[in-house]
């Protein structure tokens, strides 16, 4: 049969997909025609780019203030209204005088506000309390918070006592001498050849003390730890406004708001711009794949409808089976508009450098990903089979104008990742050879594995041949971020790393004035382990969830009514490393050598590992990867002298780097100034080998001398 040319390319990448060619044409094509249709759709019939389009979208809708004229200018969609008020503090909240006279044909209202005629200036003073207001058909009316709302707020406890939790929009003008201004450009990057070492990291949690952390304690006091430890890009979660503190951040209310519980749209722009100065990328969990149900406060009902931005719940494709939470229309035009512009609004206004995209799982599949169907057994005919594998097209389409977007906006700098657990074949491949054109995809089954692994297996009973399929059993040239842990695993409910291996024996025995008990000697061993071969095997780019480098204790939990509001759970114990009498510290310190070794060698985002060993008896692992030879004893007793390591490359090898060092918790007995020198022999289908000593429970990265 003949390939349709535009997944030609995919195709021949894998040609495992030959048989569904036609499908993939499909798919390709829906996203392509909505692109057409999104630069034709001009006034005069010229055309526009995406980036033209998006921008254009959220410079026009919501509210903007002009600074020359004091005029203010406000658009809204809402076609199910009949009339539309803006309301607020400015206006005392009189329902009638300040209404958005004009009305289009599609149902976008808008109006220019001129200046205050008393005073001159704006009419609405900055950080003041604003709505809009609905009449509907049927005369009822209808209170709610502008859908491009820059800025929503908790109200104070003595309005939630007279009106409830529902959040306040605000009017965001600051004075021009109070608006952040950039400083330094964003960090060079290059997606083809550059690593991508990511700290996960949420605002909040952030600090030591049982409280919410700001944007401006996350700049003074987390960035400098990040760039200590060598990471070069932050993943930011739960900055898009949600009310509900204990979502996480993934029920968004306010899509273009900045959460203010953290502080200011300034200080996340100072945020941003800071780590920007230290050469670190930031990138926003971004969600789209669903939308908080609050009314008042939400997008869910906003013009009165239950079908504006969201499926219909009459369909039965308008609400979350398990997340209680609505499902975007993506074949909608205006959804388009609203989550594209979104997504440029972010890289402009706050120079993002790109998305972690949530939920790509549940945006793909109409199924999404719950129940059997989200059983992924890896047939491609849950994926691409045209009558059996339930791919909601609209949603991928989107997904790949998404992709579009944000590689025009920020061209071969912007990074999409995509939080995909279904292994969707095509993900990860450039949209010009009919890809969905992430960058990376989340390496999901890694920490499932290292957790199952702790949980039901004894140390002796590791199956060294399944860890090391599972850290390298990826789609080729589809690239994915490794990690052993994120912030799922730290949640209630679930243990990070460091506590299944070492539990209650944290409390008590982390101290270095005394001698590390078995339980802390084998929990310090095991994490560094597991993190470097993680790191160095499992991806082509890594990620680490913020406190877990250092092997931070207990678990995730935000207030809620379970816990009587505390905030004892949520927080980061930085103390904790900063006793240089823990041990915490070690763990930190080896986290910082393993970023800096990937800095100055780089193994990340070259070509897969060679694995010549995965030795069941020894428990050894052995693989090549750039030009470095990494060798892993995970046996819990046995050491190794004189052990036979095949190598491709010829020559005097030395270690860059040691997990065994006393700093990392070691026990310090490896000599690291000791040289290797090949032997011209053939060993485990290597033309070399080296001969290495390699005590229980370590690991050593070699590199060759130049």
């Amino acid at each position: 049969m003949s390939i349709p040319a535009n997944v030609k390319g995919a195709v021949d990448i894998d040609p495992w997909l030959e048989p569904y060619a036609q499908t993939l044409s499909e798919r390709r094509f829906l996203a392509d025609r909505w692109s057409y249709e999104i630069k034709h759709a001009t006034q005069d019939g010229s055309e526009q780019s995406l980036a033209q389009f998006a921008r254009q979208a959220y410079k026009q809708y919501g509210l903007h203030a002009n600074q020359d004229t004091k005029e203010i200018s406000y658009k809204e969609w809402a076609p199910n209204a009949k009339r539309a008020f803006l309301v607020g503090e400015f206006n005392n909240w009189n329902p009638e005088s300040h209404e958005l006279t004009n009305r289009d044909e599609f149902g976008n209202f808008s109006q220019v506000f001129g200046p205050d005629p008393n005073t001159g200036d704006f009419l609405i003073p900055h950080d003041s309390k604003i709505k809009v207001r609905f009449t509907l058909e049927d005369g009822s009316e209808i209170f709610r918070i502008p859908a491009w709302i820059t800025r929503a707020t908790q109200p104070s406890k003595d309005t939630q006592k007279q009106f409830g939790p529902t959040y306040e929009g605000r009017f965001w003008n600051p004075p021009t001498a109070e608006r952040y201004s950039f400083k330094n450009q964003r960090p060079k990057f290059n997606l083809s050849n550059d690593s991508l070492r990511i700290y996960e990291a949420h605002i909040g949690i952030s600090s030591p003390e049982p409280k919410i952390a700001t944007y401006k304690e996350f700049t003074r006091d987390v960035l400098p730890r990040i760039k200590y430890l060598g990471y070069d890009a932050i993943q930011l979660m739960a900055i898009m406004e949600h009310a509900y503190y204990a979502s996480f951040g993934y029920q968004v209310t306010n899509f273009f708001a900045a959460s203010s519980r953290y502080g200011t749209p300034e200080d996340l722009k100072e945020l941003i711009d800071t780590a920007h100065s230290m050469g670190i990328l930031v990138l926003l969990d971004v969600v789209h794949s669903h939308a908080s149900k609050n009314v008042q406060d939400g997008l869910n009902m906003f013009d009165g409808s239950d079908h504006q931005y969201f499926h219909s719940l009459a369909g039965g494709r308008g609400e979350h089976p398990l997340w209680d939470s609505r499902l975007f229309n993506y074949g909608a035009f205006e959804v388009q508009r609203f989550l594209l512009a979104n997504l440029a609004f972010y890289i402009d206004v706050y120079q993002f450098d790109g998305f972690r995209f949530d939920g790509v799982t549940s945006m793909l599949y109409l199924h999404h990903g719950v129940g059997a169907g989200g059983a992924f057994s890896g047939d491609y005919n849950e994926y691409l089979s045209s009558d059996r594998s339930a791919v909601d097209h609209e949603a991928l389409a989107y997904l790949m104008l998404a992709n579009d977007l944000v590689h025009e906006l920020l061209p071969d700098q912007a990074v999409t990742i995509a939080e995909d657990v279904s292994g969707y074949p095509t993900l990860c491949l450039p949209r010009a050879i009919g890809g969905a054109g992430f960058d990376y995809r989340l390496a999901m089954a890694l920490p499932d594995m290292w957790i199952k692994l702790l949980k039901e297996k004894r140390d002796d009973d590791w199956d060294i041949g399944f860890i090391v399929h599972t850290l390298t059993n990826r789609r080729y040239a589809e690239k994915v971020v490794a990690y052993a842990e994120s912030h799922d695993q730290a949640l209630v409910g679930d243990k990070t790393l460091a506590f299944w291996l070492m539990d209650a024996a944290m409390y008590t025995d982390m101290t270095v004035l005394k001698e590390p008990t078995l339980v802390i000697d084998r929990g310090i061993a095991l994490h560094k382990m597991i993190r470097l071969i993680t790191h160095s095997l499992g991806g082509e780019a890594y990620l680490n969830f913020e406190g877990n480098e250092f092997g931070h204790p207990e678990w995730l939990d935000f207030p809620n009514i379970n816990n009587n509001d505390s905030y004892h759970y949520a927080r980061r114990q930085f103390n904790l490393v900063d006793d240089k009498l823990l041990r915490y510290t070690q763990l930190n310190d080896f986290d910082s050598a393993m970023q800096h070794a990937e800095m100055a060698h780089q193994w990340l985002n070259t070509p897969q590992a060679y694995v010549s060993l995965k030795h069941e008896v020894d428990k050894v692992v052995a693989f090549e990867r750039n030009g470095l030879l990494f060798i892993f004893n995970f046996h819990p007793t046995n050491s190794f002298t004189d052990y036979r390591i095949g190598v491709d490359v010829a020559g005097r090898y030395k270690i860059v780097l040691n997990t065994d060092r006393p700093e990392f918790g070691g026990k310090g007995r490896i000599d690291e100034n000791q040289e290797f020198f090949t032997t011209d022999l053939e060993w485990n289908n290597r033309r070399n080998f080296v001969q290495v000593y390699i005590p229980s429970r370590t690991a050593i990265v070699l590199a060759l001398q130049k």
